[in-house]
């Protein structure tokens, strides 16, 4: 596949996709979501045991792309449903993925950027590394990405991340056991590499099952979720705060919330 939106190369048994937007701080457009699925499949098809994902230029990804973010404003409830349902599948797609997966976090992860990282079975940062589910900051819910996390964090410091909004360093990340390494920028990719090497000294059959069985703990539990957090991050989209979070966030303003 002729990608536009990431990079993805393969050696020695190890993928490698890059989001390759630096110019717009690899933020998520759709385009990109749809290249990453299929830069998963294309992997999951592939001898590649390994996968590591990581940024081009100075940030990992930060966040939603502007454009895509205008956009939602005017988009039906059918609309909201299907982007909610893509959003959904692309953080348990990598969530599930059969193969181990090494984010080297090189800069920004926000929003979506920080539940692509924390998605993958590993996380490697940068000691300046910024976190953040910044979406009530904008009116906006972060659903899909807080069915997962409070599994991975525990209920008291994902509703400290989640209603807050703030941001975290990569210290901070890594007390809560978001981030497992912090590494030097300059070593980052070898330290990934080094990770994967290790791993694919294991069995490859037995590493697939194992994700199998830890996935399998949570999965008829995060079914329901799921389907709850499609329902409510459509159902937020059509409220007035959203859209005066988005025309503030875009004007650059604090927002007039109106509790509508």
């Amino acid at each position: 596949m002729n990608y536009q939106t990431i990079q993805l190369t393969t050696e020695s048994g190890i993928a490698t996709i890059v989001f390759n937007r630096p110019e717009k701080r690899n933020a998520i457009s759709f385009q990109l979501l749809d290249e990453l699925l299929a830069a998963l499949d294309e992997i999951e098809q592939s001898a590649a045991q390994i996968t590591i994902l990581t940024g081009a230029g100075k940030a990992f990804c930060a966040g939603l792309d502007l454009d895509e973010l205008k956009s939602l404003t005017g988009k039906t409830n059918a609309e909201n449903v299907e982007d909610s349902r893509k959003m959904a599948h692309i953080f348990r797609r990598l969530y599930e993925f059969p193969k181990p997966t090494i984010a080297a976090v090189n800069g920004a992860a926000i929003a979506g950027g920080t539940g692509l990282a924390t998605m993958c079975d590993f996380t490697l940062a940068v000691p300046d590394a910024k976190f953040g589910y910044t979406e009530v900051r904008i009116g906006f819910v972060p659903a899909i990405v807080s069915s997962m996390l409070v599994w991975q964090v525990g209920h008291k410091i994902a509703r400290d991340l989640l209603l807050t909004g703030r941001l975290f360093d990569s210290a901070e990340a890594y007390r809560f056991g978001l981030v497992n390494e912090i590494v030097a920028p300059e070593s980052l990719m070898t330290r990934a590499r080094e990770l994967a090497v290790l791993l694919m000294e294991n069995s490859p059959l037995s590493l697939v099952a194992t994700k199998r069985l830890i996935n399998g703990f949570i999965g008829p539990q995060l079914d329901k979720q799921i389907v709850e957090a499609i329902a409510d991050n459509a159902r937020i989209r059509t409220t007035a705060d959203f859209r005066e979070g988005v025309a503030s966030f875009l004007e650059r303003r604090k927002p007039r919330w109106s509790g509508k």
